[in-house]
């Protein structure tokens, strides 16, 4: 009984791996990003008081479920800061995800900052 239950389980672990996908754009702040989609403010890139987070992908905004912001924080916490001036210090913060998109947000298994 106990090996049909882990096959069970090996397999519906490997069907939801098989659907995951990566998605790579901006990492904002979505708090900053709902009180100021109105004003069509240009810029609400994630930062290290950054809380609540989605991915612009190519104008299109994914949420990132609870987890996905827990790592997201952790990820800014403790990525090296660009140097002022240099490439990508002004346009914020660029990164790969992993998951599933269910509804518009993103169930996260990893992310990676550029």
């Amino acid at each position: 009984m106990k090996k049909t239950l882990w096959a069970i389980a090996l397999f519906a672990g490997l069907v939801v791996a098989a659907h995951a996908e990566d998605w790579t754009g901006k990492l904002i702040d979505v708090t900053c990003h709902e009180q100021k989609e109105q004003e069509k403010t240009v810029s609400c890139a994630a930062n290290g008081a950054t809380t609540v987070f989605a991915l612009n992908v190519g104008g299109t905004i994914y949420k990132l479920d609870a987890a996905g912001n827990v790592k997201a924080a952790a990820a800014l916490k403790y990525r090296a800061s660009p140097a002022p001036g240099a490439a990508g210090s002004q346009t914020g913060v660029m990164a790969t995800i992993s998951g599933t998109e269910a509804g518009g947000m993103i169930l996260v298994d990893s992310i990676g900052l550029q």
